[in-house]
């Protein structure tokens, strides 16, 4: 027999779970003091001429494109656009890079024409192992960029691979993206008050 499903204790659930996680990472001081440090060497890119770019995959991908919105429009106040850039966006690019080069290709090959030293490749994978994640970060190490990850699980291999390594320590995926996005939200701030506040 069919159970009917309790729709408001899952909500409710949910929410707790939620919640739960982003008090415990409040509680952090590991974590809060790499979301400064993270925030600082993007202030201090942009402030010098800098571009952060963006990339990931699926719902990180969204996220990458929610970011790179955040510094090139506003977040919270009116000020001049920030260089911002989502690697995820120009579907030609995508498909003619994956096309010609392999799917592993897609976010590298463009940080590679695009990237300058100074800049900053902020990658988002839930697991840290994603291939097309991991080859941008490599080209983003051997030209100089300065890497930031926001990850969970365990980090995966962007855990060694990066000079700011945002970890979720949390297994569950949505949890992780609920996370990312503040943690996002709180970068953005950060950078917007330290350079036009």
């Amino acid at each position: 027999m069919k159970v009917a499903l309790d729709v408001e204790r899952l909500i409710a659930d949910r929410m707790e779970e939620s919640s739960a996680l982003k008090q415990a990472l409040s509680r952090d001081a590991h974590f809060i003091a790499a979301v400064a440090s993270a925030a600082n060497a993007i202030t201090w890119s942009l402030r010098n001429g800098g571009t952060v770019f963006f990339f990931g995959n699926g719902g990180s991908a969204a996220d990458a494109q929610h970011l790179a919105a955040e510094l090139a429009g506003r977040y919270l106040m009116d000020r001049r656009p920030l260089r911002g850039v989502a690697l995820s966006t120009n579907s030609s690019c995508l498909t003619a890079i994956a096309n010609d080069y392999g799917y592993d290709q897609v976010f590298a090959r463009q940080l590679e024409g695009l990237g300058s030293p100074g800049d900053v490749a902020v990658a988002i994978s839930t697991s840290g192992n994603s291939g097309n994640v991991l080859r941008a970060i490599e080209v983003a190490r051997r030209h100089k960029l300065i890497s930031v990850a926001l990850t969970g699980k365990n980090g995966g291999e962007l855990r060694s691979l990066v000079d700011h390594f945002l970890c979720v320590s949390c297994d569950h995926t949505p949890r992780i993206q609920e996370v990312h996005v503040m943690v996002g939200h709180i970068l953005c701030e950060i950078v917007e008050q330290q350079l036009c506040g």
